[in-house]
């Protein structure tokens, strides 16, 4: 399969209350986007667990979204604090498994931001293409890692788990 021909497969978990609602919008309004996302609906982009992410990827996603309410407007108080603080340490995470940044997404949407929902999704799309498939499984490598290289893991991940005051 060429470049030209690839279509990636995006996963997108959305809130019930904002994004899923905002693609909701988009559709109704005729917005176009590329159909490449498949949508699941969630309660609330604080309840995404990262085995959810890390499932999708390991069965064939190119790419994952989150979206969920914008900060401080959450249905359930404060859970998307919590989508962000998840969503920051899993990034690290699999940057450093050799992942792309573009392949995993986070989107605040409200309910009547249908064009925003359709822009992102276009953009995420198009930089997912241009990365072509993650054929996750025939990238994993076996390597020998020096001991320095375990230390500098070691340390990033330890810096990604700070939680800021």
């Amino acid at each position: 399969m060429s470049d030209q021909t690839f279509e990636p497969k995006i996963v997108g978990f959305l809130c019930n209350w904002c994004s899923y609602r905002a693609a909701d919008l988009a559709g109704s309004s005729r917005i176009k986007y590329p159909p490449n996302v498949r949508i699941i609906r969630v309660m609330c982009s604080g309840r995404v667990d990262p085995s959810f992410i890390m499932k999708a990827f390991a069965l064939g996603a190119d790419g994952v979204l989150i979206a969920g309410c914008h900060p401080g407007e959450c249905h359930y108080l404060e859970q998307n604090y919590k989508a962000m603080r998840r969503f920051s340490m899993l990034k690290h995470t699999l940057r450093a498994m050799g992942l792309e940044e573009e392949r995993f997404q986070l989107l605040w949407a409200s309910a009547a931001e249908g064009t925003r929902f359709a822009e992102h999704v276009s953009k995420m799309t198009e930089e997912v293409r241009n990365l072509g498939p993650l054929n996750w499984k025939k990238n994993w490598i076996e390597k020998d890692l020096s001991p320095d290289e375990f230390d500098k893991i070691a340390k990033e991940h330890a810096e990604a788990m700070e939680v800021p005051a």
